[in-house]
């Protein structure tokens, strides 16, 4: 876990924009956000991979240079994470059989995953890998309760993570050419569902949907283990290019009107039809053709969601989780339910993990974009920063044995300061002694013959 004052970096990599953002671990566990910063994306990721890789070397070392100067600090590492259209889940399953019964050991276990890594996938690598129930006869154990078993035969599931290869090596030649290291590649839908969801929701079932806007991506959890991972080639900004082809305006234009007037369901179609809307070059049109155009593709991209997840949907007791700038808008639930015809529990994340504080000079939009590069900076232990320290302090000049033991102040009564040491002073008041007496001396010696005349002269009277 990071130090206190360990600064932690993470950058994303989406569709519309790079974002880079950074924080600091406080005493109670959360994490304090101190700066954030993004930059457009278009012209350099598509389906969240990456399609020119100087446009977006060039935006990282803009982002990150962003963040180092909020920061007053050179950013040297980065966690980084991993999504995108290729990214999926396969299931892989090895079967053992034994000619003896034999003793379930951790070296067994070792064998079974080193077997299950060594499968290889076609233009793709395995990311990570989720271990799955192994099967004793026509029994399920969990992973945990395994060792120690006698076994004639098993067999041992696992859920492979993979991606094309040149996913993983593209970003790191980015990251790296924007003059940083990158710290850890995280799969950005697992880290997610570790920040977003609760051991409960896990546990009892339940599936968390992220629709952003090129992609959607959805991960199906039981008992506690991720069961399925999957991306849609398909989100919000595919109604946002209908809208502009069908009422023929600019993307930008097109946008704001999904924001400020969108419906993904419309239940009143004829209040919609009075309620104009304004367009450019002097045109004009109405709200419910706006929206019968954004409800089309929603439930084009729904339908595909829970194709992913109807085959589980009695398991998932927890429901289905939406977040992701697309689930934000108006009427999504209701969207969701014309559907799956169903009364599921459904919910969608609004505002930012628990765990996440803001101090009050850094704003983020809490417009559920920001959830996936918050779960990468909350799982961030290493310090990403360099010359994270105090300055050091001058060396004070010593002290002279006369100033260690000062010599009490007889001036204090005339508030007159005494810049002499005491040993000159003494020297001083021994020397204009000598010279008084030796001039009380000198007029003495002056004046002695004088005297002697006069009182030899009157001794002679006496006589």
């Amino acid at each position: 876990m990071a130090a206190e004052k360990d600064i932690i970096v993470a950058l994303e990599l989406a569709t519309t924009s790079i974002r880079a953002i950074a924080g600091q671990r406080m005493p109670d566990g959360t994490m304090q956000v101190l700066a954030f910063a993004e930059e457009n994306a278009a012209n350099c990721i598509r389906k969240g991979i990456i399609d020119n890789i100087d446009k977006t070397t060039q935006t990282i070392s803009r982002v990150l240079g962003a963040i180092g100067l909020q920061l007053g600090q050179t950013i040297s590492r980065v966690y980084v994470g991993l999504g995108g259209q290729s990214l999926h889940s396969v299931h892989n399953r090895i079967q053992r059989t034994f000619t003896e019964k034999t003793q379930i050991s951790n070296g067994l276990i070792d064998q079974l995953m080193d077997t299950n890594r060594g499968v290889v996938y076609t233009n793709s690598e395995i990311l990570e890998v989720i271990p799955q129930e192994y099967k004793i006869g026509n029994r399920a154990v969990p992973d945990t309760d395994i060792v120690g078993m006698q076994i004639e035969q098993m067999e041992a599931n696992f859920l492979n993570i993979i991606a094309r290869n040149s996913l993983a090596e593209n970003i790191e030649n980015c990251v790296n050419g924007a003059g940083c290291e990158i710290a850890e590649l995280l799969i950005t839908p697992l880290t997610l569902g570790d920040s977003l969801l609760s051991a409960s929701e896990k546990r009892s079932g339940c599936a968390l949907v992220d629709l952003g806007a090129d992609t959607t991506t959805i991960s199906v959890y039981t008992n506690n283990i991720l069961r399925k991972l999957v991306v849609i080639p398909m989100g919000s900004h595919n109604a946002t290019i209908d809208i502009a082809c069908c009422l023929k305006i600019e993307n930008e234009e097109a946008e704001s009107m999904k924001i400020k007037y969108g419906r993904a369901w419309l239940e009143d179609y004829e209040t919609a039809k009075n309620n104009i809307l304004q367009l450019s070059h002097d045109r004009e049109t109405n709200e419910s053709c706006l929206c019968e155009i954004i409800e089309a593709r929603y439930e084009e991209i729904l339908h595909n969601v829970w194709a992913q997840i109807e085959e589980d949907s009695e398991k998932l007791t927890s429901g289905v989780i939406f977040t992701g700038g697309g689930a934000q808008i108006r009427f999504f639930n209701e969207a969701f339910k014309q559907v799956n015809k169903r009364d599921k529990q459904i919910r969608v994340v609004k505002g930012m993990p628990v765990d996440i504080c803001m101090t009050s000079s850094t704003y983020i939009p809490d417009n559920g974009r920001t959830n996936s590069i918050l779960s990468l900076l909350l799982h961030g232990d290493q310090n990403c920063v360099i010359n994270n320290v105090e300055p050091e302090k001058k060396a004070e000049p010593q002290e002279t044995p006369e100033e260690n033991n000062p010599v009490p102040d007889t001036t204090a009564d005339t508030g007159k300061q005494d810049n002499n040491p005491p040993a000159q002073l003494e020297e001083e008041e021994t020397g204009i002694e000598d010279k008084e007496n030796e001039t009380k001396k000198n007029k003495r010696s002056f004046w002695n013959p004088f005297w002697q005349t006069i009182k030899n002269a009157l001794t002679d009277e006496e006589e």
